[in-house]
């Protein structure tokens, strides 16, 4: 699988919102440099698979909309937006943010991220 299909079946996949499944994903070293509202917040291995926990107990889906991603070697750019669905309301998906990320890829993992964020 290439570095590109790697970070798209992640999108894909529920693992922003289901630990067990974004532990398939990530290298046990992974690093990421998220500049969001609150600033910068560097995550590894257990905060993400912690935020993901965190997600899944406010959203019922997870839904990511790619609007554009490019790929050369180990590194991946994507920006997308990210839409979810509340427990409270699971009818209704809203828009949560969009996103920039820089992936590199590692052993087929994802191994550092350079992330930044919008809300809506």
């Amino acid at each position: 699988m290439s570095a590109k299909e790697i970070v798209q079946q992640f999108y894909k996949s529920d693992a922003l919102i289901d630990s067990e499944v974004i532990k398939d994903f990530l290298h046990p070293e992974v690093i990421v440099e998220w500049n969001s509202s609150k600033g910068l917040v560097q995550l590894n291995y257990d905060s993400l698979v912690s935020l993901s926990n965190d997600l899944s107990k406010a959203y019922v889906r997870s839904k990511v909309r790619i609007s554009h991603i490019i790929s050369e070697n180990d590194l991946i750019s994507v920006r997308y937006s990210h839409f979810v669905k509340t427990i409270e309301n699971p009818r209704e998906e809203m828009l949560l943010a969009h996103f920039i990320v820089i992936w590199q890829i590692k052993d087929n993992k994802l191994f550092r991220g350079y992330q930044m964020s919008q809300l809506s």
